[in-house]
């Protein structure tokens, strides 16, 4: 497909050409509102006008987050970040691309995993207390929480890999042996929004191969991106799964009756993920999982639920001064809470609030615990 084919149905797919020009999208971007050159409305405009050709080269086109508050507010419904992927697609194919963080390490390491023959040591984080097993009902897709151990670490102070233990405790509390593949590939959500489209679906598709021949009927991940991805994305590139995709909060909150919590006189607020919140409508799910724990107070940000403010960063791209003035504002509504802790449901969030926390400038006064991690230490 060339990229002239490739804009048009970007519009088509995304609607793009039933933009009122009403200013809403920008109005409720968060990346606008630090960064006046950005503009959901221009760029369609200019796409619907004939100049979606000089888009491709506009730095612009990468600092979208598709964090999906645009769409929210559109009154016909456009789906502006599925139009930036389209563009960045298209962008990517002409050698045109976004600034990478940590030095593009990541992309590189989402791309070695579409080889065949690649061989890892993803299974390291399973300690003897932890049940897991190679065949069975429900697969618990880990993500890239081994890797982001090795790079974030040592700089934010924190365990990605607790993430995978608690959640892994949580459904043995559950009553459930999760399946655990040794030879997991990324989800390949970073490729796709980078442009990555080839490269995503080799990755997708090796996932899928491997996840039918456990005989898994249920896929569960603690990562909103990834269960975006998979339940939502993966479907379009390999036709359907044959197995169901949760998130983790989706499945306790399904199984609620089987786990038994000790009580707590933690305050906490809740970061809702976009992919959680805007792309897959989960709202409720991560609340009621929170409200199993007897004593835990859970107080709202002034921006919750569907009106939730994204934590700044997409796709390990574009990571400016922009992303940190969002991340601050963010992490100060959470303190504004009186909360001592912001929990999140996703590990992308964990890492992007901890690297504003780690500069020592925001004074905020509040910590930040996966929401898998605080309820496997009150089991």
């Amino acid at each position: 497909m060339d990229r002239l084919s490739g804009i048009a149905q970007g519009i088509k797919t995304s609607k793009a050409y039933y933009c009122l020009e009403c200013g809403k999208c920008t109005a409720s971007c968060p990346v606008a509102r630090y960064n006046g050159g950005f503009s959901p409305r221009r760029i369609v405009a200019d796409a619907i006008e004939g100049s979606a050709e000089r888009l491709l080269t506009d730095t612009l086109l990468w600092v979208c987050l598709a964090c999906g508050m645009c769409r929210r507010r559109c009154p016909m419904d456009v789906d502006f970040s599925g139009f930036v992927r389209s563009l960045r697609t298209a962008a990517l194919r002409d050698g045109y691309s976004g600034l990478a963080a940590h030095g593009g390490a990541l992309h590189s390491l989402m791309r070695m995993m579409t080889s065949a023959g690649m061989k890892q040591d993803r299974m390291w984080w399973v300690t003897e207390d932890l049940d897991v097993g190679s065949q069975g009902e429900v697969l618990y897709f880990v993500g890239c929480l081994p890797y982001f151990e090795g790079l974030f670490k040592p700089d934010l102070g924190f365990e990605p890999t607790a993430t995978a233990r608690a959640t892994v405790r949580l459904l043995n509390a559950a009553g459930i042996q999760p399946v655990v593949d040794p030879n997991e590939r990324c989800c390949g959500h970073d490729l796709l929004w980078s442009g990555d489209e080839q490269n995503f679906q080799a990755l997708a598709e090796r996932n899928v191969k491997a996840i039918r021949e456990t005989g898994a009927s249920v896929v569960v991940t603690a990562c909103a991106e990834c269960a975006s991805t998979l339940r939502d994305v993966y479907p379009r590139y390999v036709g359907a799964l044959g197995f169901e995709v949760q998130h983790l909060t989706e499945l306790l909150s399904d199984r609620s009756g089987k786990l038994s919590f000790k009580k707590t006189d933690r305050k906490v607020t809740f970061q809702d993920p976009c992919r959680l919140v805007r792309h897959m409508g989960v709202i409720e799910a991560p609340r009621q999982a929170l409200g199993l724990v007897p004593g835990l107070e859970l107080v709202e940000m002034a921006h919750s639920g569907a009106n939730a403010t994204c934590c700044g960063t997409s796709a390990w791209m574009n990571c400016d001064q922009t992303s940190k003035l969002i991340q601050t504002e963010r992490i100060q509504e959470a303190a504004a809470t009186g909360a001592g802790t912001l929990v999140t449901a996703c590990p992308k969030c964990q890492i992007h609030f901890r690297c504003a926390l780690s500069d020592g400038k925001t004074g905020a006064g509040v910590e930040v615990e996966d929401l898998s991690v605080l309820l496997a230490s009150c089991l």
